[in-house]
């Protein structure tokens, strides 16, 4: 009898342990999604050239070029305070461009 009621206690924390192996689409925890994360922003971070200047709006931003009609195009930055520092001054601006609402996420501003 001893070894029935053995067995009858081991299947359901083998299924439990099979069950936890396998479960798919759970997102694991700990440094390594942060490790990751900082890894993806530190290969997309990229160096910007251009001059800071002040919209009509009062915000700044990272002018880079003209289109072909004769408008000014550029950057968004999201770190008005140091943008205000450089304007009107020629820059190099590094961060990562996040291209859906064209802003640039600085890192870093300094002079060119």
């Amino acid at each position: 009898m001893k070894k029935g009621n053995q067995l009858q206690g081991t299947i359901p924390l083998l299924m439990a342990a099979v069950l936890c192996a396998f479960t798919p689409g759970l997102p694991a925890q700990g440094s390594n999604n942060q490790d990751q994360s900082q890894q993806q922003q530190e290969q997309q971070s990229k160096t910007f050239t251009g001059k800071i200047l002040k919209l009509q709006d009062g915000k700044y931003a990272l002018v880079t070029g003209q289109t072909t009609d004769g408008h000014l195009s550029g950057h968004f930055l999201d770190n008005q305070d140091e943008a205000k520092k450089y304007d009107g001054k020629q820059v190099k601006v590094t961060g990562t461009l996040e291209a859906a609402n064209n802003t640039i996420h600085v890192t870093k501003i300094e002079a060119a």
